[in-house]
């Protein structure tokens, strides 16, 4: 029976990190569908050299530094408990290199390709474990401060704050640091539109992520003994809520409607195991209306060029999602218990405070050395033929 357990441990979470995987595929294609024809071999390129980057990064350092263990060591004891480490590994690291894929969509269309590369060298291998290690590892006592302090821990199931609050609070320097794209405001005050490239491909994106997300916060129990269905379904209804609220607020806009469900599954990643269904419903509604919202509020007022919203998308609704657990996971509005909105607060904030600094240490210090973005020829020509020399659909073919 206990070998039985292993091999089912280790395949659940084995298909839990394939789903995560999949979600990058989302990832690649939300960004091919919502930047310029010109940008969109490099939004395919970026998000698997970042996942590949990340990949060797978290293997040697990162998974070290959030978990004080280290895979310098045999086959023969990598492969105990049906190699169950190791495919935790492989899980942990699909959330890992979720961070870069974050920044990417923010940075799109005017970044240079290998000083983004470095930064994803550095955030996955220590800013990233850093604080995935407080929160999900006990690291320097925090969690059990917190706990003396308010009588729960910090509580982030599936990674509202861990992973999409912290990618989306890193990529806004790094964004205020880059600067808008040529010509997308102008010195008289007025804007020049860039809409989706390709509504089609923003869809297929999307739905790519929802359906791996069921992945990423159900099997974020992983062991299949902890597995629970509330958290598919409150994961279901937060993504439906998140629609619905986009659909409204953003007036029957399709880059809304398909960006709603991911605002929804990122603030209900946090207390997916905690909340009532209904709860949930109302979690991931607000966060649709607060990804429209802000979204419109970031590009048309205060003029920050985030191409795809991943600080109102990942950083607001993420810190939303880190609130809300303290809120709707309390058993006066249905939910489990056991949690404390002094310690979701507590641990949102150092969350949100370490990826800033992170994010304008590490962008800060690329833009003084190798600088950050393409010169004003290559942004005009696209990153496709300046850094790939091919574009997605060339013009003409050779005729022999």
């Amino acid at each position: 029976m206990e070998a039985l357990k292993q091999g089912s441990d280790a395949l659940f979470i084995l298909l839990g990190g394939i789903m995560v995987l999949a979600m990058h595929a989302g990832f690649a294609f939300l960004e091919l569908g919502t930047v310029r024809k010109k940008n969109q071999v490099n939004a395919l390129v970026k998000i698997l050299v970042d996942f590949s980057v990340s990949t060797v990064v978290y293997f040697a350092v990162g998974y070290g530094v959030a978990y004080g263990t280290h895979f310098f060591v045999g086959a023969e004891q990598l492969a105990a408990k049906n190699g169950y480490e190791l495919v935790k590994f492989f899980f942990l690291l699909t959330f890992a290199a979720a961070i870069p894929a974050i920044i990417s969509g923010g940075i799109a269309e005017r970044a240079r390709f290998y000083p983004q590369l470095i930064a994803t060298a550095v955030i996955v291998g220590f800013v990233y474990p850093f604080f995935e290690g407080i929160a999900w590892n006990q690291h320097f006592g925090v969690q059990a401060w917190i706990k003396s302090l308010t009588g729960a821990e910090f509580h982030d199931f599936a990674g509202s704050v861990v992973v999409h609050a912290v990618g989306g609070w890193l990529a806004l320097p790094a964004v205020l640091l880059l600067g808008a794209r040529s010509n997308r405001y102008r010195k008289d005050g007025a804007m020049s539109a860039h809409p989706p490239s390709s509504i089609p491909f923003l869809a297929l994106g999307s739905w790519i992520l929802v359906v791996g997300w069921f992945g990423f916060n159900v099997m974020s129990a992983q062991t299949l003994d902890k597995i629970s269905g509330l958290v598919a379904v409150n994961s279901l209804m937060a993504m439906v809520g998140g629609t619905l609220a986009a659909l409204a607020v953003g007036k029957n806009d399709p880059g809304f409607v398909y960006n709603g469900p991911l605002a929804g599954l990122v603030a209900v990643c946090a207390g997916s195991d905690v909340m009532h269904p209904l709860g949930a419903l109302v979690v991931g509604s607000v966060a649709g209306a607060l990804f429209v919202l802000m979204f419109t509020l970031t590009q048309n007022k205060w003029k920050i060029d985030d191409v795809l919203g991943v600080w109102p998308l990942h950083g607001l609704c993420g810190t939303w999602g880190g609130l809300a657990a303290g809120i709707f996971g309390s058993q006066a509005l249905g939910g489990l218990g056991g949690i404390h909105l002094g310690a979701q607060l507590i641990g949102t904030a150092m969350g949100v405070a370490w990826a800033v600094l992170a994010g304008f240490i590490v962008y800060g210090a690329l833009k003084m050395t190798m600088g950050l973005r393409l010169s004003q020829e290559e942004e005009f020509e696209g990153a496709d033929r300046s850094i790939h020399r091919i574009g997605a659909t060339p013009e003409h073919e050779v005729n022999w």
